[in-house]
């Protein structure tokens, strides 16, 4: 299938769901990744979610993040492709972007050869590790530049697409595992 009639279908599925479900997904995502073997690392980006688009509630898992003393990192839209990364702290003030992306207005720019564990938002994802998101290339880009052995989660609220993606190319890249409400997926 075609990440264009991907985004479509997900991007429907998305709408459909009400919040309280969305809450209950979100809590159960976060408890699947209590079980990922990922721990042993130190800096962790995340994304904010944008509410009305009706993506995963990130603060449960930003909660366990913090709770373990990790060192949480948050993307800043910089330009059409680029994001900066900033690490938050106690002092960190957010503001919404213009797709009201909640992000850091500035901070401590943490490098990307420092982050060890990316959470990625995605609207759908295939049995081999395929992810599609919105098509705007900013995760594609930032994993690029990302070390090489930078473990790639992604969070999705449905399972995977059994028909493969059909017109993946060389900039996408993989995921090592994704987790959904009720299964983590390892690739």
């Amino acid at each position: 299938m075609l990440k264009k009639d991907l985004r479509f279908l997900y991007k429907k599925r998305r709408d459909s769901i009400d919040n309280e479900s969305l809450t209950d997904s979100s809590l159960s995502i976060a408890n699947e990744i209590l079980k990922l073997p990922i721990w042993s690392y130190n800096y962790y980006h995340i994304f904010l979610p944008i509410s009305e688009n009706k993506e995963i509630d990130t603060t449960f898992i930003l909660s366990i993040l913090q709770g373990k003393d990790k060192n949480v990192v948050l993307p800043k839209v910089v330009n059409k492709t680029t994001l900066e990364h900033y690490l938050l702290t106690d002092s960190t003030r957010l503001i919404n972007n213009a797709w009201n992306i909640p992000e850091p207005v500035d901070g401590i720019e943490i490098p990307t050869t420092k982050i060890e564990v990316v959470f990625i938002p995605l609207l759908a994802f295939d049995t081999k590790g395929n992810r599609v998101g919105y098509g705007k290339g900013f995760y594609d880009t930032f994993l690029a530049e990302c070390r090489k052995d930078v473990i790639k989660v992604g969070l999705s609220l449905f399972e995977p697409e059994e028909e493969f993606i059909t017109d993946v190319n060389r900039y996408d890249i993989t995921l090592n595992y994704c987790v959904t409400p009720s299964k983590t997926y390892s690739f």
